[in-house]
Order: C-alpha cells, then structure tokens, then sequence
C-alpha cells in the first residue's frame, strides 16, 4: 500500500504541474482530493490493515494530501493572478484622456433646513399640514380677520402687506398662521400640525430683510394645553437642530393671534454667550415667536376656549439656515450663485 501511496503522488504532482488552466486543474483536484478518489479510498481501508502498519500508512496518506493541497493551490493563485492581469490589461482605462462630467444638483440649503425642521416636529408628534389648507394667496378673513388683527392694525397697512389687484380682500399671505385657521376650521382638537410655506411682505430688500421669505408654523390645540408645554417643545427642537443643547430665553412680546406671547432667544452660536457684533454685543439671538392660542381665536373657528387651551409659534427659515450655517446675506438664497450653493 506505500508503494501505490507514493505513486498516486507522483502521478498527482505531474498532472498538477501540466494543469494549463483553472478548470483543468480542478479536474486534478477532484481526482486526487474528493471524497471518492482513490487516495480517500485508501484511509478508509486503514482499518483493515495491521495495527502495527496502521500510524505509518496513516501518516504518509495525510502527508501525500497536504502536499498534493499545497501544490493545487499554489498552482490556482498563479492561474488567479494571470487572469486577473489578463482582466486588468484588457479593461485598462487611460485616466488622462478627457472625461464627460454630468452636473449634478443639490439640495437647496432652505430646503435642507425645512426638511429637518419637519423632521424634527414629526418626530415630537407634529403632522404635516395638507396643501390646500396653506394657500400663498389668502383673503383678508383668514390671513387678518380670524386670526385677531384689527382693520387699523398695521400689518395691515399697503406698505406691509400685498394687496392683489382682484379687491382689497386677496393679499399674498403675510404669514403661514392662515393655516391655522383653516386646519382648525376642519378638524376638531386635537391638532397638533406644523406648516412650512412661502410668505410675502413689502419690505425693502438688504442683506437682512427680503420681500418674499420662508415661515414654518406650528399649532397645538387640545384640552389642558399649558406654557411648560410650549416651553419644552421649543426647547426639545433647538436641541435638535443645533445638535447640542443651548441657553434659551422666553421675553414678553406681543402677536394679535396669542396671548401671551413670547419671543424665543438662543445664546448666540458664533460667540457662546460672550457677546459679538452678530449678536450686537447681547449674546443672544432671536429665532421665533410663539404663545398661547388667543381665545379669540378659538372662538373664531368655533372652539370652546374654556375646555380647549393650545399654543402656536412662527419661525423664519432664512433666519435659521444663516445661523447654522453662518450666512451673513439673505440675499444669497435667492441669486442663484452655484459658488455658493455648492457649498451645500
């Protein structure tokens, strides 16, 4: 049995080494190492031999194997190796020949903060506001009139406010509170939505101010709705957005729509706090407004503000993305610059 051992193996090492490719030597491989070629053959019959002969016999067919192993896989990596250069050399690409570039476009930095501000509200239990309760052109009754601004009001005013050419009664919006309204008209409490949207005023356009801007609203109406409510949304959200939490701070303000009412300061993000000429030397910077749901507003969309109490808050896009990103222009949202709008 060691002479045909030895044999098998001189046969197997000269096949291996005429193998001309990878399949041809698979071939060799299964002849030699599979479950039924002979050599396997061989230690099964070890137990019909003689105990004494068994260790040696057994040893030299385990030696035999690992050596024909060692030899295919030598032989396999050099098959591996000569056709991936084959591959390689074929599908070789000259990288200095010209290329085609096809621009891509991104996403518009207003965009990005609207949706994550979006986003963060969905995740605090806010929805979505359907379109058609969000018009860009409004009449007075849901842009003024049921949300409690008086006729001598000065948001009322031609130079505040765009007055369109079909009657004194058809205005751009001045600001998304006309959702509001209209979510509330249809739909009982509890609402809990949040609106973004386009919104028009007649200012003088400067790097600070523009005449058309972003606005996201945000309505709250249930039963037993309080201040510490509003208070811990708002300070949940500027967590989220700035990543990190920052110093806030409630000051008293007035909106014909809440009562009371209340500006929001964050502590400025280019200076920590210590006072800058962003922040004009306070350490602080506004970012929204918001309070508790007027009554009279309630009672405008026929919800009883004795059983249901809720709050709402306004806060400009444009204003937000410049402080995140550090935006001195609001101009530059709309120029249409790519050098800018690369950056995002």
């Amino acid at each position: 049995m060691e002479n045909r051992i030895l044999e098998i193996k001189k046969t197997a090492l000269s096949e291996v080494d005429k193998a001309f490719d990878l399949k041809s030597l698979e071939e060799v491989k299964n002849k030699y190492l599979s479950r039924a070629s002979e050599l396997n053959n061989l230690k099964k019959g070890l137990k019909d031999l003689p105990p004494e002969q068994r260790p040696k016999i057994g040893a030299l067919t385990n030696e035999v194997s690992k050596e024909i192993e060692s030899l295919i896989n030598k032989k396999e990596e050099e098959f591996y190796t000569l056709e991936l250069n084959k591959k390689l050399e074929k599908e070789k690409i000259d990288i200095t020949l010209p290329s085609n570039f096809d621009k891509t476009g991104k996403v518009h930095p207003l965009t990005k903060t609207v949706n994550e501000i979006v986003e963060i509200f969905e995740l605090l239990g806010f929805s979505l506001i359907k379109n058609e309760y969000a018009p860009e052109v409004e009449t007075v009754k849901y842009n003024f009139d049921l949300l409690n601004t008086p006729k001598e009001h000065p948001a009322r005013d031609v130079q505040d406010t765009f007055y369109s050419k079909l009657g004194e009664n058809v205005v751009l919006r001045s600001q998304t509170s006309n959702s509001q309204v209209r979510q509330m008209l249809n739909s009982k409490p509890p609402v809990k939505i949040i609106s973004p949207g386009r919104v028009y005023r007649s200012e003088s356009v400067s790097a600070r101010k523009n005449n058309l801007f972003h606005q996201i609203e945000g309505l709250y109406v249930d039963k037993g709705v309080t201040f510490s409510d509003l208070k811990g949304v708002l300070n949940e959200f500027i967590r989220l957005y700035f990543g990190s939490y920052r110093p806030t701070r409630f000051r008293n303000s007035f909106f014909p729509f809440t009562e009371p009412s209340a500006e929001v300061d964050v502590q400025c993000i280019m200076c920590e706090g210590k006072g800058c000429p962003t922040c004009s030397g306070t350490g602080w910077l506004e970012i929204l407004g918001c309070g508790m749901v007027d009554p009279n507003v309630l009672k405008s969309v026929d919800i009883d503000p004795e059983i249901y109490s809720g709050f709402a808050f306004g806060m400009g896009v444009e204003r937000l993305t410049m402080l995140k990103y550090a935006i001195d222009d609001i101009r530059l949202f709309f120029n249409n610059d790519v050098r800018f709008l690369n950056q995002f």
